[in-house]
């Protein structure tokens, strides 16, 4: 496996993971992980400065161990039966789901974070990572018929569906202008930490 590889998967797989451990032990309630989602707007030292995309500002420490993911575009028919895809959906008519977003994993991921839970990017929307079973294409779109452990979900995927993939990289990628979604912690002291970071190339805005 080469350096840049074993990076990568290094790098999705703490990406992927929903919730982690808890770093700090206090009396306190544990710090809950969240995401913003916005532009960088500075770096100063190890301190991320981000405009998220209600308007606030916010200021992130970031810790010595990030991990920093790029994620690039890619096209609808790169999606295929037995491709490991993660999917943002909302609820459509006859029982199926819209996707708002699809990420395909690379194989080296292949069942990350397997299951379909609640997600926080549009209200009602689901996050399901999942196994193509099947896929239709019709003339508005592609329809997935998606396969995890202990369900299936039927997804209509439209021609304007932002679909996307991991790539490697790194810490020098978080640049002023670049889009991200950054995984954050409200430590006890009020301050906010990551570890990890999703960052658009290309000027893209991670969909996810």
């Amino acid at each position: 496996m080469s350096v840049r590889h074993y990076q990568l998967v290094r790098s999705l797989a703490a990406v992927a993971m929903v919730t982690g451990s808890t770093l700090y032990a206090t009396a306190q309630q544990p710090p809950t992980p969240t995401r913003v989602r916005g532009t960088i707007e500075a770096v100063d030292g190890d301190v991320l400065a981000v405009k998220s995309r209600g308007g606030e500002d916010v200021r992130l420490r970031m810790t010595g161990d990030i991990n920093v993911v790029g994620i690039t575009k890619i096209s609808l028919s790169d999606v295929k039966v037995g491709s490991f895809i993660g999917t943002t959906t909302v609820p459509g008519p006859n029982g199926s789901q819209n996707a708002a977003e699809v990420h395909v994993f690379p194989e080296a991921m292949r069942g990350t974070g397997e299951g379909s839970r609640a997600y926080d990017l549009r209200p009602n929307s689901t996050m399901t990572n999942a196994t193509v079973a099947e896929s239709v294409v019709g003339n508005d779109g592609h329809t997935l018929m998606i396969k995890y452990r202990g369900g299936e979900k039927k997804v209509v995927v439209s021609p304007e569906t932002p679909v996307v993939t991991y790539v490697p990289a790194g810490k020098s990628d978080l640049k002023p202008g670049a889009k991200v979604i950054a995984f954050m912690k409200k430590l006890p002291d009020g301050t906010l930490e990551t570890n990890r970071v999703s960052v658009g190339r290309d000027g893209l805005t991670p969909p996810m």
